[in-house]
């Protein structure tokens, strides 16, 4: 039996192939990142000059170096870094693109099943790592825990090893759909769709930083009283009680403490935490916007001037 034959009329053999393939299209974008102690983690060559990167594994501001496929090494310039999207920027002199071989996917025609595969590179000495898997799921936008918006969910069922966080998840054709993570959604990997770290790399080039409003407090659902939604005429069933105030934030300086109820901002009605931040999402730091509270058995309304965020590393 010739053995040429076998192997191509054997779907397994060509399917192994491809993957390689599609592996080895990706790995010329994929770099090695030192930027923390002991372990190094993985980053993209997103546009000649510039290596994206996860925020919560770049745990350096300056002495970073970045390795290369070919075995080249350079220093990289912290450009900009954003918690809320868990993305790190990098001027890295020498860093090309080889937009003729890798391209990228196209988010919408994503579906849950699709193959896919998370490529990194933990160890620069050792070459390209890679696992495969599927799209478990492939939603529309959402929101992170610290305010920012994706453009897409999507999980890959993948295992993203230790390093992985930084590097590419690639469709079975070698095309980027983006960058994952693992700092975003715990006891599990995400990936960052590539719409969304265009926007943000055109924002940390332009300026080091996105800034973003926010209140201040920590907060959790609880049900309202039937008496007090009848009193007040509160169309919710629930509002968001203060946990916390941090000093001298907007919340605080507005003067609400713990213990308060959140009923309404921006004249919208808030049962949980997903409507603050799509309330946020809209507004500008140092917008003025109106919140309606409990506090005991009284509903009370303040302006709150919104403040930016505050830096940090992870």
């Amino acid at each position: 039996m010739d053995s040429t034959n076998s192997e191509t009329n054997n779907p397994l053999v060509a399917l192994s192939r491809q993957l390689a393939e599609a592996v080895e299209s990706v790995s010329s974008r994929v770099v090695a990142v030192d930027a923390r102690p002991r372990v190094r983690t993985s980053g993209v060559i997103w546009r000649p000059g510039v290596v994206v990167s996860t925020n919560h594994t770049v745990r350096r501001d300056e002495d970073i170096a970045v390795s290369f496929g070919d075995g080249r090494q350079a220093k990289a310039a912290l450009a900009g870094r954003d918690p809320g999207t868990d993305l790190a920027v990098l001027r890295v002199e020498g860093a090309e693109a080889d937009d003729a071989t890798t391209k990228f996917a196209e988010a919408s025609a994503l579906k849950p099943g699709n193959l896919v595969l998370a490529v990194g590179r933990p160890h620069s000495a050792q070459g390209v790592s890679a696992s495969v898997g599927i799209l478990s799921v492939v939603a529309e936008k959402w929101r992170t825990w610290r305010g920012a918006e994706i453009d897409r969910l999507i999980r890959p069922d993948v295992s993203i090893f230790i390093g992985f966080s930084g590097g590419a998840l690639a469709d079975a054709e070698g095309r980027i759909i983006g960058i994952n993570t693992t700092g975003l959604a715990r006891g599990a990997g995400v990936t960052i769709p590539a719409s969304t770290v265009d926007r943000v790399v055109d924002q940390l080039l332009a300026g080091g930083r996105i800034a973003r409003p926010y209140l201040g407090v920590g907060m959790h659902p609880v049900l309202l009283p039937d008496k007090l939604k009848e009193k007040f005429n509160l169309p919710q069933p629930a509002g968001l009680i203060m946990l916390s105030v941090d000093l001298d934030g907007p919340a605080d300086k507005a003067g609400l403490t713990i213990g308060d109820v959140l009923l309404t901002l921006g004249e919208a009605p808030i049962v949980d935490t997903d409507d603050v931040q799509a309330i946020l999402g809209s507004q500008e730091v140092g917008a003025v916007i109106k919140a309606k509270f409990l506090r005991g058995a009284e509903v009370k309304e303040v302006d709150i001037k919104l403040g930016e965020r505050p830096a940090r590393k992870r």
